[in-house]
Parts: structure tokens; sequence; C-alpha cells
């Protein structure tokens, strides 16, 4: 590696560590952030407006693609990730800064829905910029290393992200951190602080950046006056490119989505939402699983110049639907065994009239259960208890049996939770304040504990699956498109297949989840579209490793 190449790397990858570190400040402190900018509505609706708002800069990301690519294959790439890193940097910035629901009232929560969009749209154009930018700058027998290492940045950013959180609640104080700490201008709560300091982040990145120049191939084809006067017309709008998106996205970036979502967030919510491990100790454990596994980005990043970027990927796909649910199952043995030995024990029915009981599926938490039915199901699943569904007679009550016992017969919702949680825990599951239950041995413990790196061992598993297919996926999509409309034509199925299938598959398990009642649901959704990929991808992607990207 020269030191111009060394340069352009580093460059591309900070920049892009940072806008990454932004966008997961939100979704790591998503509860805070509602109790912050929702206080008008109940708590449990304050952490779905929270998500909400989270999902829209995912939702965005693919505009992000079209507006910014355009404008890369328009006026050049290094211009372009730029203006992307200054929308990113100063939104994030004005986060810290926004007042609360009580100081302003409504107009919180539309501005922070305003300036997570425009997140959106930059992190919609930044990736694509670098990528290319690297990619145009690497020898094409190298490139599929070269570009691995953008592929690091997001688990770097994730990486980073959490450090400065987990650092500041040790030092702080949950309450500090989250309420109480006085800042400036009657600011107050130290998870702002995460966000005031990206403005040094920002200002350092610009920096590196303006001392970049533009991608020689670009620069050469601009010289020429053949680059394209109408990238999205020209990548969208005939079959010959469209078909060439299509099958990028299905064949290859779904199924890459899908296992990286499932490695490095739902992972995370598995281990906070069903197995109750207190918030601190999972990113902990979730922290080192992604630190050691950080290298093999690129790892499968250079196998991928010698085999190939198709191989690598659909075997990667492959794996990861083959050994979810061995993997998840083991995981919930390892962090909770009393847990893991009630599901397979307690057997908990919800008899009812089958007429009574509708569909508990509901991916943005928005719906209002109100049949005896729903409700029994609802917080048993919101619970994480394990239930089956027993059909009564017409008219019949709704009622709980648990391990053939007494019914609990429903009579109201207050009253069957309060009877819901001792009765499941005298048949075998832990107490909601069972020390065992929610941390793994304390937290600095937690590292030294068999049980903690039992753990991290298959957390490692699940985030190499997620090297093995992100490694290569950069420049296997460079190298499907001309210089001349790559930039808008690569970000567009990178996004959508990121930015929606991807970024909606936490909330979309769980809501299968909830809907089943059995907790490992959730993995069809990665496990399908995986599959799916392998299957498409294998018919139809055709491997273009090392291909002359000047043509």
């Amino acid at each position: 590696m020269t030191k111009r190449e060394r340069k352009v790397i580093i460059a591309s990858s900070l920049g892009t560590v940072f806008e990454w570190y932004d966008f997961y400040l939100y979704g790591t402190l998503a509860a805070i952030i509602g109790k912050q900018f929702f206080s008008q509505f109940p708590p449990a609706t304050q952490a779905i407006f929270a998500l909400l708002t989270f999902a829209a800069g995912f939702l965005v990301r693919p505009f992000g693609a079209l507006v910014f690519g355009r404008l890369g294959d328009l006026v050049g790439r290094k211009y372009t990730f730029l203006l992307t890193i200054l929308i990113m940097g100063l939104s994030t910035f004005a986060v810290g800064l926004l007042p609360g629901y009580d100081q302003i009232g409504v107009a919180a929560p539309i501005i922070l829905v305003a300036l997570r969009m425009a997140q959106g749209l930059a992190l919609g154009g930044e990736y694509g910029g670098a990528v290319v930018y690297v990619a145009e700058h690497s020898p094409r027998n190298r490139r599929g290393f070269y570009t691995a290492w953008i592929q690091t940045t997001a688990t770097m950013g994730l990486l980073l992200s959490l450090f400065v959180i987990v650092t500041l609640r040790i030092n702080m104080g949950e309450e500090a951190f989250a309420t109480s700490q006085p800042l400036f201008l009657g600011l107050q709560g130290g998870w702002r602080i995460p966000f005031l300091l990206s403005i040094i982040l920002l200002l350092v990145s610009i920096y590196i950046r303006l001392q970049m120049h533009e991608s020689p191939i670009f620069q050469k084809m601009k010289e020429e006056g053949t680059q394209s006067k109408a990238p999205l017309s020209e990548a969208f709008g005939n079959w010959r490119n469209g078909k060439i998106v299509l099958i990028a996205l299905f064949g290859l970036v779904i199924g890459q989505a899908v296992v990286w979502y499932t490695g490095q967030f739902y992972a995370l919510f598995f281990l906070q939402t069903v197995l109750k491990i207190d918030l601190l100790t999972a990113n902990v454990l979730i922290a080192w699983a992604l630190l050691l596994a950080t290298p093999f980005f690129l790892v499968f990043g250079a196998l991928s110049d010698r085999i190939g970027r198709k191989p690598v990927i659909l075997a990667g796909c492959l794996i990861a639907a083959a050994t979810y649910f061995p993997l998840f199952s083991g995981l919930t043995s390892a962090a909770n065994p009393t847990y893991a030995s009630a599901i397979e024990t307690v057997r908990a029915e919800v008899v009812a009239d089958p007429a009574t009981c509708g569909s508990l599926f509901d991916p943005v938490g928005i719906r209002t259960f109100t049949s005896p039915c729903d409700v029994v199901r609802r917080t048993l699943s919101q619970q994480a208890f394990r239930y089956t569904q027993v059909n009564a007679p017409a008219g019949s009550p709704t009622q709980l049996v648990v391990n053939g016992g007494a019914p609990i017969v429903f009579t109201d919702a207050p009253a069957f939770t309060a009877a819901l949680g001792p009765a499941m825990v005298a048949a075998g599951y832990p107490a909601a304040d069972d020390p065992a239950k929610v941390k793994i041995d304390g937290f600095f413990s937690a590292l030294g504990s068999f049980q903690a790196l039992k753990v991290i061992a298959i957390l490692w598993v699940m985030v190499v699956y997620v090297t093995i297919v992100y490694g290569p996926i950069a420049a296997a999509l460079v190298e499907f498109f001309p210089t001349r409309i790559r930039y808008t034509a690569m970000s567009l199925p990178y996004h959508i297949g990121n930015g929606w299938f991807g970024g909606l598959l936490p909330a979309t398990s769980f809501a299968i989840v909830a809907s089943t009642g059995d907790i490992f649901a959730g993995l069809w959704y990665p496990v399908i579209f995986a599959l799916l990929t392998v299957a498409i991808g294998v018919i139809f992607v055709r491997e273009k490793k090392g291909v002359d990207l000047a043509d």
C-alpha cells in the first residue's frame, strides 16, 4: 500500500466512522431521548415514538442515495461526501442543543424528526461516496481489501458511541446522565454530551477531507467530457442498468443486510428485551464481540480478492441462516440459564375463544389491544414468557393455565399483570429483580467470568458472520456499475437493503415474537431473506472481481 493509498483510506474511513458514530448515538439513547421529546405521552408510547424517529433516519437513506449519488456523478466524489459529512455533523450537534418538549412544546419532536431525517439523507450519500472514492484509488487485485477498511467503519462507529456513552454513565451516574446533569443555557442531561462532542469530530473530518483530491478515474472522465448528464435516468430509467440494480439488491445486499443487523443489533436487543440483561452489561458484551471480530472485515475483503465476492457473501448468508436458531438458543442458555430452563419446562397455555383472538403483529407499536385474549398474549410476550394458545368453546372466558395448575381468569389487565409475575416465578421463571437474571456477574467482573466468556464467544461468531457478508460487499457493488453512474447506481440498492430490510429487522422480528409467543420466531425474518439472497445470487449474480473500473 502506497502512502497516497493509505491517506485515501484513512481520510475516507475516519469521516465515515464519525458519521456512523453520529447515527448510532441516537439508537443507543432512544429510550432517554423518548422521555425528553415525547414526554406528553405514556412511557411505553414514548419509547415507541423514539424508535419511530430512529426508523425515519433509515427510511430516508435511499432518498439520500439518489440525491447525493446524482450529485457525486455530476460534480465529483470529493465535494459530495464533504457536503454529506457537514450535514450529518451539524444535525447531530443540533440534537445536543435541542430543548425538550417541556421547554418548547410540540416544536421539539418536530425538529428532532427533521434532524433525524437530515442525518439519514446524509448517510445515504456518505457511504457510496467513501466506497467509490477508495475503490477508484485501489489496484484491481486489492480492491476488496482496500474497500473493506470502509466496511469496518460501521462497527468502529458503534464501538466509539458505546465507549463514550458507557464512560459517561459510569462516571456521571445514571440519573445525572439521563436527566439532571446541568450543562448550559438551561439544558440538562449528560446524554447531550456525546452529541455535542461530535462538533470536534466534525471539524477534524472536514479538515482531513479538504486535503483530498478528486478520484483520478472520475477526473479523467470529466476532462474527457464523458460523464453522465442524467445519472438517475441512466441508472434506473432503462432495463439494462435497472436489472443490475435489482440483481444487486436481491442477490447480494438484502442477505448481507439481515445478517449484519442480526449480528450487531438484534442480538443486542435480544439480550436486553428477551433475556433481561441490563443495558450496561449487554453493551459491554456486544462491544467485546465487535472488537474481537472487526479485523475479519479485512480478512474476508482480502479473501474476496482471491476467490471472488459472490462465493464469500453467499457462503456467509447460507452459514448464518443454517445456524441462527442453535446460536440464539445457546445464547439464551449462556446468558440466562434459569430463563432458558423455564422456557423449556414451563407450560403456559392461553385458553380462549378463538373468535376473540386476533393478530398481534405490530411492528411499529401503535396498535391498541382490547380483547382479553389479545391483552393476555400481548402481556406474556412483553414479559418474554413463552406460551401456546388453546382453543376453548365459544363464549368461554380467557384464562391462563400454568403447568396444569389453577387457571388465572382474566378480569382486567392490571389484575392479570399482578397475578402473572408470581405465577410464572413459582413455575420456574427467574424473578424480575433477581440479580442473576439482569446482570452477568456484575459489570467489570463480567469479562472474567466463564458465563460472560460464553456469551461473548457466541456473539463473536454472529459478528464474524457479519464480516463475511459485509467485508466484500462494497467492492462487489462498485464493480457492478460503470464510472459515469457508479455513485448513483450502487448507493440505491445498498441503502434500500440496509436501510429498509435491515433497519426494520429488529422491530419486525420482535413483532413476530409477540404475535407467536415464541422467543425464537423472530429469527425467521433474517433466515428467510438470507436464503432468498443465496437462491437469487447463485442463479443471477455474475462475478466481476477485478474488473477495470475505468471501462
